[in-house]
């Protein structure tokens, strides 16, 4: 089977000229270029590219995500895993009106977005292998290691802290990780304060900024979710940081691990300084990373 081909986050639609201006691609344009949480300004989940149905043939085939519209059937979803290439996904919505066919867009969109970035990640964690580093800094002082491509540097290392970070033109990219008690977050009403209150201090201490302090945004709560890294219960929060006296902010993802094994929080957060530029795919690198740590 051929490797799969495309952009990262760079989903193709594969459909008519007209439907794509019309109401089904208004629909698809709704929900799979639904905004990035967390970004600070507004980016869309996946570049779209729509080509017609003829052209989808030869090297087209082997996009990595597709979605294709096949009108004038049945009302049905159909989910493609490595048809024409891998790693692969498509989603084929057919359906004799445009209602059965938004609909159908509508009802199934949440689970077809999740093995999008299922995929997205594992293709980004792929590339990234091909050009990796030892980084015996985390497993000394944190006890887990993580996939991180040569491009990345050691900036800072103390005890039970790590500090790696990447130039990128006109800002970095940066990566920290770090352990506290486990009792640091608890799952209540107060998850989230506890969460910024974490970063905040963390942020004010190990991050030098010269003047202000590298804080959580105060305008807007971050978003909370929960995932699982490694087997291990984790709080993912993703938002913006901020420093205030020298207007520099940019967004981060912060996942918050639960190692109940040895009563500690194993906290790896990845956070974006690239003004003026888009950032989504920026940020979907660090998540890619983080989500290759393993705990020795």
């Amino acid at each position: 089977m051929v490797h799969s081909v495309g952009n990262i986050n760079t989903l193709s639609i594969i459909m008519d000229n007209e439907s794509w201006k019309g109401e089904i691609g208004d629909t698809i344009r709704k929900y799979f270029g639904a905004e990035v949480a967390g970004l600070p300004q507004s980016e869309p989940l996946f570049s779209m590219r729509q080509m017609p149905p003829s052209a989808f043939s030869g090297f087209s085939r082997k996009t990595r995500i597709f979605i294709k519209i096949e009108p004038g059937k049945g009302a049905h979803y159909t989910a493609l895993e490595n048809k024409y290439a891998e790693p692969q996904f498509g989603a084929i919505f057919s359906g004799k009106t445009n209602d059965e066919i938004t609909t159908l867009i509508r009802d199934h969109s949440p689970e077809i977005i999740e093995r999008y970035k299922r995929i997205e990640a594992q293709e980004k964690q792929f590339r990234i292998r091909k050009s990796l580093q030892k980084l015996p800094e985390l497993k000394e002082k944190l006890g887990i290691t993580l996939d991180v491509p040569s491009a990345y540097r050691i900036a800072a290392v103390e005890d039970d802290f790590v500090w790696i970070r990447k130039d990128i033109p006109n800002g970095n990219m940066n990566l920290i990780a770090y352990t506290l008690p486990l009792e640091t977050i608890t799952k209540d009403s107060t998850t989230i304060a506890s969460i910024i209150a974490m970063r905040d201090t963390i942020g004010s201490t190990k991050i030098p900024t010269g003047t202000g302090n590298f804080i959580t945004e105060e305008a807007y709560a971050p978003y909370l979710f929960e995932t699982e890294l490694d087997g291990r219960f984790t709080y993912e929060t993703k938002g913006t940081w901020e420093i205030k006296d020298r207007f520099m902010a940019g967004p981060f993802v912060n996942y918050a691990i639960k190692d109940v094994a040895n009563n500690r929080l194993v906290v790896i957060e990845g956070f974006l300084f690239a003004p003026s530029i888009s950032k989504r795919d920026n940020v979907f690198e660090l998540e890619a990373i983080i989500k290759t740590v393993k705990f020795k």
